[in-house]
């Protein structure tokens, strides 16, 4: 018996003159073809190849990406490195368990969270995690569930964290992680994410090294991936959504590798929707790539014209989602709901530890 994701919104917006309806970015899944574990080997997960012109698809498998790359290309991986951001404790009064997922660095010991249940955190409320080895202080309180923590701890903030925490894994994920390291890219770097940057999981240091030796230049962005990338869009006009505030940085080194590829007409391949959304802010706000850092906030939905990617590597993502309307915008709604139907079909793995999609 199959259980459905299916989602039913009606929503008008405009990009450009264009009108996008939420609605049509639904689609049937099968409970049974979301991803529960990570595959065994990383780079055996499957790989659909997409012509984002005419919309004919390859059947692959991840390691044969070399098979589709050429000398000169360059490939922007994001370093990002997930924060075991999931911590159960207990309120000092109550004794009341309460569970907090860290969203965002505010400043110093001052973390953003996603509190459960929120109805039970006010202004003073004090949690204690590990029998006192953290607390955490509420002093701000926002809507949603979420409210601001001084965090209050001896030594160092990430070991007491990764003594504590555990991984914040996506709400269709069921399963208990038996190896957190799964849920972070082989090359993450840079600590700040609640969610791992899940197109690249996919790559192991050896299939990175045979990229390298075919003439490909790896390069890096850091974006930290908020909570948001789960939540759909659920207003009734895709224009009035709110979307979730990243920060991202781009390294000189890697500006000049891509600012040259552009000046030479190669192909610029982006590993995920959050290094696409750093690439297009940056390109948008400056015309060429530059080493900044900021908050980004950019939306891409059909009717966007790209400034900076030529390919993109990523998952199979949820529906009406803020993701699918990415690479909806970047081939086409009709090409890519037609590609995760053959997905579908033929049984693909969905979402975070799922399989993999080449759109060329």
């Amino acid at each position: 018996m199959f259980a459905f994701f299916y989602f039913k919104c009606y929503n008008n917006g405009s990009f450009g003159g264009t009108s996008v309806r939420t609605d049509d970015f639904d689609y049937e899944l099968p409970e049974e073809l979301i991803a529960q574990e990570p595959i065994e080997k990383r780079d055996e997960s499957r790989l659909m190849v997409l012509d984002k012109e005419t919309g004919e698809i390859t059947h692959s498998v991840f390691h044969d990406i070399t098979d589709y790359l050429q000398e000169g290309d360059v490939l922007v991986l994001n370093d990002t490195k997930v924060l075991p951001a999931r911590i159960i404790g207990e309120k000092e009064d109550t004794k009341a368990v309460i569970e907090l997922l860290l969203l965002k660095n505010i400043e110093n010991n001052n973390w953003e969270c996603l509190v459960k249940p929120a109805k039970r955190v006010h202004l003073g409320t004090i949690i204690s995690f590990g029998d006192g080895l953290l607390k955490a202080e509420c002093i701000k309180v926002s809507e949603e569930g979420i409210r601001e923590f001084k965090f209050i701890y001896e030594g160092i903030f990430y070991e007491v964290l990764d003594k504590l925490g555990t991984m914040p894994l996506p709400p269709y994920i069921k399963k208990q992680l038996k190896d957190k390291d799964r849920y972070q890219t082989v090359y993450a770097k840079n600590i700040g994410s609640a969610a791992a940057p899940t197109a690249g999981l996919h790559f192991t240091k050896d299939l990175l090294e045979k990229i390298r030796n075919k003439g490909v230049i790896v390069c890096f962005i850091t974006l930290h991936v908020g909570l948001g990338t789960f939540r759909p869009v659920n207003v009734e006009d895709v224009t009035t959504h709110k979307m979730h505030s990243e920060f991202y940085s781009m390294s000189k080194e890697t500006a000049d590798i891509l600012n040259k590829a552009k000046q030479e007409d190669r192909r610029i391949i982006s590993v995920g929707t959050t290094t696409t959304r750093t690439i297009e802010t940056i390109m948008s706000k400056y015309g060429k790539f530059i080493e900044t850092s900021g908050w980004t906030d950019i939306f891409i939905y059909p009717g966007y014209q790209f400034k900076g990617i030529s390919a993109l590597i990523t998952n199979f993502h949820l529906p009406k989602s803020t993701l699918i309307m990415l690479v909806s915008a970047f081939a086409s709604k009709e090409i890519i709901l037609s590609a995760y139907q053959e997905a579908v079909k033929n049984k693909y793995r969905f979402f975070s530890f799922g399989d993999s999609m080449f759109i060329k």
